[in-house]
């Protein structure tokens, strides 16, 4: 498979597609469910990992992984139906909310005017105190328990400096790294070819890429045309199905899209996609005038027993043309006829099928 420019880089997921053809959620641990369930006054309350099935159906698990037995799980369900339902309910609001993001990726797209450096903080607060315990009388008055007390005391206060010391440091650096990032956008981004594209993969990296993805791109024409391959998921990759909560039992219930839902879902992610790198790069690449986005999916060449690359759309925007997008009324835009205002190479169908085309090259000959 043959790589069209020289720059290629590999961004990591942010949020991973929401569903999956086998379920709608890991359970075990964090991005799953977990309960705290009272079992009465003098017990402490028991903790419940919830796993949820391809068909929705509810697993419930102790704290370390181990499936609880039935007498367990109606014990679970008779004390805790009202914090379950809850807990499902706003996990199936999240899965279904994650499902239509991905329809909506452009509406997030900045316009050309939110150009410039914006400022970051440190995203970690300071370390906290240790609280300090109470003396009591009798150790007030025992020179023992006073000393004892005295030097816990100075261990929690040296624990505490020293994890202090290493927050400022962390923090001197993040301080210094953002320093390095505004020379970069306010001025290196006008002229230096490697400022201009470690910003423009600072803001790639921003982007909620819902799988590993791999970005091939080039600046060309003394750095005002940008052209860009992007590897994009497959349509059995994508979710195929929304979830509601029965109104009598605890579960969740698959709803399958329908094969148009799911080719609109993939459609409009795709284009959703090429809006947003188009609006990354004019509104950090100052100096660009020419943008070609192009999107490709890689399939197994049976004569070579390797992977070819199969282009959907490839589209091509000049800075003028991109100014002058309503960007105040994307959110009731498809993303399709947003892409289509402009130089489009596509096959679609009426159905939404994307067959292949030939991308743009970058062209020196466009000025």
């Amino acid at each position: 498979m043959e790589f069209r420019f020289q720059r290629r880089i590999r961004l990591a997921p942010g949020v991973r597609l929401p569903t999956t053809r086998l379920r709608p959620g890991l359970s075990l641990g964090p991005p799953g469910i977990s309960l705290l369930v009272e079992r009465g006054d003098a017990d402490a309350p028991l903790p419940v990992d919830l796993e949820i099935t391809a068909s929705g159906e509810i697993r419930y698990r102790h704290a370390d992984g181990t499936r609880m037995t039935a007498a367990e799980a109606r014990e679970v369900r008779r004390r805790a139906e009202t914090a379950l339902r809850e807990a499902l309910g706003a996990h199936c609001e999240e899965l279904n909310a994650q499902l239509d993001r991905l329809g909506r990726l452009h509406e997030q797209t900045p316009a050309p005017s939110a150009t410039g450096y914006q400022p970051r903080s440190y995203p970690e607060p300071p370390p906290a105190p240790e609280a300090e315990p109470s003396l009591a009388w009798w150790q007030s008055l025992w020179a023992p328990a006073r000393r004892r007390h005295e030097r816990e005391s100075a261990r929690r206060q040296a624990q505490h400096a020293q994890a202090y010391r290493a927050w400022e440091w962390r923090k001197a650096e993040f301080d210094a790294r953002e320093f390095q990032r505004q020379q970069r956008e306010e001025e290196a981004s006008w002229d230096d070819p490697e400022a201009m594209q470690q910003t423009l993969v600072e803001r790639l990296e921003e982007l909620d890429w819902p799988r590993e993805t791999l970005l091939d791109f080039e600046l060309v024409d003394d750095c005002r045309t940008l052209a860009v391959d992007i590897d994009l998921p497959g349509p059995e990759e994508m979710p195929d199905r929304r979830w509601r909560m029965p109104a009598k039992r605890i579960k969740l219930s698959p709803h399958r899209l329908t094969v148009t839902g799911q080719r609109r879902l993939y459609r409009d992610y795709l284009h959703g996609v090429a809006v947003r790198v188009l609006g990354a790069a004019f509104t950090r690449l100052p100096r660009l005038e020419l943008a070609i986005v192009s999107g490709y999916r890689c399939l197994a060449d049976p004569a070579t027993e390797g992977a070819e690359r199969c282009y959907l759309f490839s589209v091509k925007v000049t800075r003028a043309q991109w100014q002058a997008l309503a960007f105040e009324e994307l959110a009731g835009l498809d993303p399709g006829e947003i892409l289509a205002g402009f130089a489009l190479r596509r096959e679609m169908t009426r159905g939404g099928e994307l067959s292949s085309i030939t991308p743009f090259a970058p062209d020196w000959r466009w000025r």
